[in-house]
């Protein structure tokens, strides 16, 4: 069944339309409120409140044309042009990935280090500047550079930096520590492209519409974070953290890494369905 052929006269109507997405979503009932707040201009709570309004010829052109582009798989974060993340709302685009519930895994072990007041942190692919801005939210006294390689990524962070008021974070483009000027930081954070070339989920989900150059790494999705794990000891500080996001089946290899180039108190937190998530190590400033 297409969104052409359902009648959306009335709020009611429209949340009946939840069954036209039960084989692209998981959250079908949640995806056709979002798409008929975002038509309508109004929240959530009007939905249930008024289901017998009746929705005008405009409106449900809208409605039918957001339910037709989520019919076909595109993320509903893109149709409405915004995330919530670590309760900041998040401006997105197909330029980078959209933020997962799962980093904030990264946000939470990055407060539990309980740093200084005056921490100096680098954000590396910050994207929308998700990780970046989270902990500024928490910590107004940080220093904090975020990078991404990605033009429109550097722009679209840049644009959340502003809309969200932040002044201690700094967007700047680089591909990695490219044109970083050699500096110290008391913590770098990352969710680097970590999938693998053949994976499979790349043909599923919201991740066919994500930019292939924020997911797929060379060397089985290790080229990245190995990469990011040895240059990194040019620019921490001693004792300072390096904090990395990665694949579920990825932790044995990121530990060994770490701990090849010098890094001590190698951890690994699991994400919200008990998966291998981020990986932490303190560098000791030996092995370069």
């Amino acid at each position: 069944m297409s969104a052409d052929s359902v009648s959306l006269s009335t709020v009611q109507d429209c949340l009946k339309c939840d069954k036209l997405l039960s084989s692209v979503s998981d959250s079908a009932r949640l995806d056709i409120e979002l798409l008929l707040c975002k038509a309508l201009d109004c929240s959530r709570t009007y939905l249930y409140g008024w289901p017998e309004h009746e929705l005008t010829q405009e409106q449900q052109q809208a409605f039918r044309l957001l339910l037709g582009e989520r019919q076909s798989g595109r993320p509903v974060a893109h149709l409405l042009g915004n995330r919530e993340f670590w309760s900041l709302p998040l401006k997105v685009n197909d330029s980078t990935l959209i933020p997962r519930p799962d980093t904030e895994i990264l946000i939470e072990t990055a407060l539990a280090l309980n740093l200084a007041a005056d921490t100096k942190l680098l954000d590396l692919g910050t994207g929308t500047g998700a990780i970046a801005l989270a902990l500024a939210s928490e910590y107004s006294g940080w220093d904090i550079l975020a990078v991404d390689l990605a033009e429109a990524a550097v722009e679209l962070a840049r644009d959340n930096v502003k809309s969200l008021g932040f002044t201690n974070v700094k967007v700047q483009q680089s591909n990695w520590f490219t044109v970083i000027e050699p500096q110290r930081f008391n913590i770098i954070v990352s969710n680097p492209p970590y999938i693998d070339s053949s994976d499979p989920h790349l043909k599923q989900g919201d991740v066919r519409f994500e930019p292939s150059s924020a997911l797929i790494a060379k060397d089985r999705g290790f080229a990245d974070l190995f990469s990011i794990i040895d240059i990194s000891r040019h620019f921490l500080a001693v004792d300072g953290w390096l904090l990395l996001e990665h694949g579920f089946e990825q932790g044995v290899e990121v530990r060994k890494k770490l701990y090849e180039c010098g890094y001590h108190c190698v951890e690994t937190r699991l994400d919200y369905s008990g998966n291998e998530r981020v990986t932490l190590g303190q560098y000791s400033g030996a092995g370069l």
